[in-house]
């Protein structure tokens, strides 16, 4: 499975070249290829000056940047002008489906059969959702919801569902994350807490590094007086494979200004995560 920067910059089409179709900012567009009809650029070949599609097409420099008239459905016009997203990992689609099909036919199994036929697509499409994370960001996650609020007590979410899997065998782990912080001024809209926890858990993930991933997140998005985290999971590779010990629960922490400098801070937190 591609790294995450990767992701977000290689498109497979499955056949042959593809960019991502984003400007550097002078109308010239980065290009990565699929490795087999193609070449990658590096910073001492000329890029390709990005083209209007579109039937009242051009080059950036005939183009007009005040007048999208006729230019509705055109990538160029649409990516520059119109702050429009380009095309996310679903672009992947047929390469990751192609790569479950030889995985299927690896294991002994007949990929033409009834009941796998649609099967590497489909498991495509599922580890696309697992992983979504990595089409997501703080900031669109937040949305806004940041308020300037007179409190400065403790504020604690506790019992968040997560999911997530596992980076070193592609299985799940899922477990409970509680995330409480001491806002300076500023609060987060409750149900931001939630999305920050899936944003990251959405991925391919190490407990420990999840774990310190959504304090710093919570940190950055409202610079409180401390952060405090803790999830406890289950992980499938300890369950279904090797030590095989299905009562197992892994617990990780993280703890971030004053709950790490105050010992009473942080058992006041506990306590209240204990709490049913």
């Amino acid at each position: 499975m591609p790294n995450a920067s990767a992701m977000q910059e290689v498109h497979v089409n499955g056949s042959g070249p593809a960019t991502n179709g984003v400007s550097n900012g002078n109308g010239y567009s980065s290009s990565t290829t699929n490795g087999t009809n193609g070449h990658h650029l590096n910073g001492n070949e000329a890029a390709t000056p990005m083209k209007c599609t579109c039937k009242n097409g051009g080059s950036m420099g005939n183009s007009d940047s005040n007048n999208n008239k006729g230019h509705e459905k055109c990538t160029f016009h649409h990516d520059l002008e119109l702050d429009h997203k380009p095309s996310t990992r679903e672009d992947l689609l047929p390469f990751m489906s192609k790569s479950y099909r030889m995985l299927l036919s690896s294991l002994g199994e007949d990929p033409e059969r009834q009941g796998l036929l649609k099967t590497p697509e489909r498991a495509a499409k599922a580890m696309l959702f697992f992983t979504k994370g990595y089409d997501q960001s703080l900031e669109e996650a937040l949305n806004g919801a940041v308020f300037d609020e007179d409190h400065d007590e403790m504020v604690v979410v506790k019992d968040i569902e997560m999911f997530s899997m596992c980076e070193h065998h592609l299985v799940p782990f899922y477990g409970k994350v509680s995330i409480g912080y001491l806002p300076c001024k500023k609060i987060l809209g409750l149900s931001k807490l939630a999305r920050i926890v899936e944003i990251f858990s959405r991925r391919l993930q190490v407990q420990e590094r999840l774990t310190k991933q959504i304090a710093v997140a919570v940190t950055q998005a409202v610079q409180p007086a401390g952060v405090a985290v803790i999830i406890e999971g289950v992980h499938m590779c300890m369950v279904m494979r090797g030590v095989q010990k299905i009562n197992s629960k892994t617990v990780t922490s993280t703890m971030l200004g004053v709950f790490r400098d105050d010992p009473k801070t942080r058992e006041e937190f506990l306590t209240l995560c204990n709490n049913k």
